[in-house]
């Protein structure tokens, strides 16, 4: 990559990054995971950069290439999803297990999606971005974006009583 390509990856990269980790964390739930899925994007980005005509195309591009790669990980894998950590999380105060509670009932809310519908939500949901721009960046049609919606939070209404009945269980 001659200089002035990568000056402007860089930027790119630094501008960038903390969504596109964002985006990568909600896919897998795992920040180990989540930085190996966004510098493995990045790495196929700068080697595809001087294809990258459209300087707005970049970020759809990259985005595209961290959901292929968690899909293709995806199938790799069993469907059995360990989360290792190097300590034993501590219990924290009251707020904190709160807090906690709605976080492990969203991620087994989101894990009992597809992972095509679990993408469509996070990118609508949790980076904010129209159904068009999702269409852009899955590559698919801004119709099948609606109908993944749809179905995805049809089915977040199905499981809801059940995660509620787990929760009380804990």
């Amino acid at each position: 990559m001659d200089p002035e390509h990568e000056a402007v990856f860089l930027r790119f990269v630094v501008e960038r990054s903390g969504a596109l980790f964002r985006t990568a964390y909600l896919l897998t739930g795992d920040r180990h995971a989540a930085e190996d899925l966004v510098q493995s994007a990045l790495a196929k980005t700068a080697a595809n950069w001087r294809r990258l005509r459209d300087p707005m195309a970049v970020e759809g591009y990259v985005r595209r290439a961290i959901y292929h790669e968690q899909v293709s990980w995806w199938r790799r894998r069993s469907r059995a999803a360990e989360i290792s950590t190097e300590h034993v999380p501590d219990r924290g105060s009251e707020g904190h297990a709160e807090a906690t509670d709605l976080r492990l009932a969203m991620r087994a809310a989101l894990a009992r999606l597809t992972p095509r519908q679990r993408a469509v939500l996070v990118l609508r949901y949790f980076e904010d971005l129209s159904e068009s721009e999702i269409a852009a960046v899955l590559g698919i049609r801004v119709g099948s974006v609606r109908s993944q919606i749809y179905r995805s939070l049809e089915r977040l209404k199905k499981i809801a009583p059940e995660l509620d009945a787990m929760k009380e269980l804990r």
